[in-house]
């Protein structure tokens, strides 16, 4: 099991199971090394957060005999995960999902902290699962004549994922076919670890696709190394920096990266702003429709969004701000204390965009934080 954020084909698979009744358990657990380096300090967030699973299982009202015990099956089963299996060799969370009546065991690895949560519902929780995988969107490759480094992240963070090496023999005083010939030895060195590392870079983008990808490196070697990239990465290039190769930390690869990243994000942001009016709606009262009839092809929210109240149709998965009955199909509709994470879950389940509006917030203050780019 690989540590990585969910890809959109794994999230879209876990948002569209759900069940006719609420027997799917969701855990999140946080693994950050900052708080929880120690075995002991493991140990213990994994009690905490079975104890909650626990509590909240006793309090789940509602629930046949049959569905306690298939729930208390699937947490005794993800338990014993965490106690005994716990992947922590470069994980920063966890995530388990498991649901004995469909089946379902999945644990993932995850690269960032996230906070520990635990969910009884129809479904998976996806919602922290979507942030994540919106916060691996950029990659940073830096890159000289023998050394190469690869970065994931976002404006807010990168993490190192790989480093390669590849001994490539300098140049020597000697004249004449000698010298020339290995003057050729060392170009071939070169080009051969410049293809080495556009291949490790491809891996990385066919186990996680990225969005953008900025290189770093002398002027010289960096433009070798574009040039020599798969079509899918070259369409990628979003500029390059300069720093270190050797030996900057991640922090001072996104220092020089940050500037770049942001002038694009925001870029990103105004451009699906502007398209609201064309082929768009805001509010969540006008979001809400087209994301049940999955016309949705992007959905944006404030970054701070959440706290909304409304209801949602546990069958069909309809939403609404409110209602006793699902106007689709008149089943009896739940309410909800914020519709945040099932408004993440339909988006993802028809593949749709998810973009929190960082920079641009004050557009959508208005419409209290919600809008939507419809396909059609």
């Amino acid at each position: 099991m690989q540590v990585s954020a969910p890809d959109r084909d794994q999230l879209r698979h876990l948002a569209e199971l759900r069940l006719d009744r609420p027997v799917v358990l969701s855990l999140y657990l946080n693994l950050d090394p900052s708080e929880f380096a120690t075995p002991p300090a493991r140990k213990t967030a994994v009690r905490s957060l079975v104890d909650e699973a626990e509590r909240r299982l006793r309090e789940q009202n509602g629930l046949s005999q049959e569905d306690r015990m298939a729930l208390q099956a699937s947490l005794e089963r993800a338990g014993g995960f965490l106690e005994n299996e716990l992947p922590t060799d470069g994980a920063h969370g966890v995530a388990v999902f498991s649901s004995e009546p469909a089946a379902l065991f999945e644990a993932l690895k995850l690269p960032r902290g996230v906070p520990n949560q635990v969910a009884i519902g129809h479904s998976p929780l996806v919602g922290p699962l979507a942030r994540l995988e919106r916060r691996e969107r950029w990659c940073v490759a830096l890159v000289n004549r023998r050394d190469a480094r690869i970065f994931r992240g976002s404006p807010e963070s990168l993490r190192e994922i790989e480093q390669i090496h590849d001994e490539v023999f300098g140049q020597h005083d000697q004249g004449g076919w000698s010298q020339a010939r290995f003057q050729r030895g060392i170009e071939k060195e070169k080009d051969d670890h410049l293809k080495h590392t556009g291949d490790a870079l491809m891996r990385h983008f066919k186990q996680q696709p990225f969005q953008r990808l900025i290189v770093g490196g002398p002027r010289e070697v960096a433009a070798d190394f574009e040039s020599k990239l798969h079509h899918y990465l070259r369409e990628r290039l979003a500029g390059r920096i300069e720093v270190d190769v050797e030996h900057s930390n991640a922090d001072q690869v996104l220092e020089a990266a940050r500037p770049l990243i942001e002038e694009l994000e925001r870029n990103r942001e105004q451009s699906a702003l502007e398209r609201l009016g064309e082929r768009g709606v805001a509010g969540v009262e006008d979001v809400l429709p087209p994301l049940h009839e999955r016309r949705v092809e992007c959905l944006l929210l404030d970054e701070q969004f959440g706290g909304v109240p409304g209801v949602q149709c546990l069958m069909c998965g309809w939403l609404g701000l409110e209602g006793g009955r699902c106007p689709a199909d008149g089943s009896v509709v739940v309410e909800l204390d914020d519709l945040t994470e099932a408004m993440i879950e339909l988006s993802v389940q028809q593949s749709a965009e998810l973009l929190p509006v960082r920079h641009e917030r004050g557009a959508l203050e208005e419409y209290g934080g919600a809008a939507a780019l419809l396909r059609f």
